[in-house]
């Protein structure tokens, strides 16, 4: 079970939760109309370094940002919590028509995901005062988003905040699925 803080001091912070977020899918224009493709994922984690967004924040509100703005974030780096049980029965992206393979209950496939042992994914047991299921985080599912958008969003749709210790073993497990070196199959 993974530790978590409730209080936000509407700073955006790596492991933040947050719901409601938006995924810019495509925007198209056909005769001066725009049309927005848009999913909203219920629950997001932010993925992005806290180091970074403490600089933006630090930098954005202090007198530092009349000289300079390269500390300013473009985006936040988020990936989508699915919950568990949809990633078990690999239903967890039908809404945009795909079936995932499933995990047989009692398997080992199964066991290793929730022991994150699997490198695509992360298991996440929330504590029973945080309304929210065990989740996983699919690593190949990550987006960005505008960091003034966000802010903006964190009074309002911040779930809670997951301790440096858990967040830094997201951080560091999408890292090396992100490293991994795809090998051509052998002939």
């Amino acid at each position: 079970m993974i530790q978590v803080t409730q209080v936000s001091d509407r700073r955006i912070r790596q492991g933040d939760v947050l719901r409601d977020i938006d995924f810019i899918e495509h925007v198209t224009e056909a005769d001066g109309v725009l049309e927005v493709s848009k999913i909203i994922f219920p629950l997001v984690v932010v993925l992005t370094q806290d180091c970074d967004l403490e600089q933006d924040f630090k930098f954005r509100s202090s007198s530092e940002q009349k000289r300079t703005q390269d500390k300013w974030l473009l985006s936040v780096l988020v990936a989508p919590l699915y919950n568990a049980e949809h990633v078990y029965d690999g239903s967890h992206l039908m809404e945009l028509d795909r079936r995932m393979e499933p995990l047989r209950a009692g398997s080992t496939r199964l066991q290793f995901l929730q022991n994150n042992q699997i490198p695509r994914y992360h298991f996440l047991r929330f504590p029973d005062e945080i309304p929210v299921v065990n989740s996983v985080v699919d690593f190949k599912q990550y987006f960005s988003v505008n960091v003034e958008t966000l802010k903006a969003l964190v009074p309002t749709r911040f779930v809670c905040s997951i301790s440096p210790l858990y967040r830094e073993d997201i951080s560091h497990r999408f890292a090396s699925f992100l490293s991994r070196i795809g090998l051509p199959d052998a002939i």
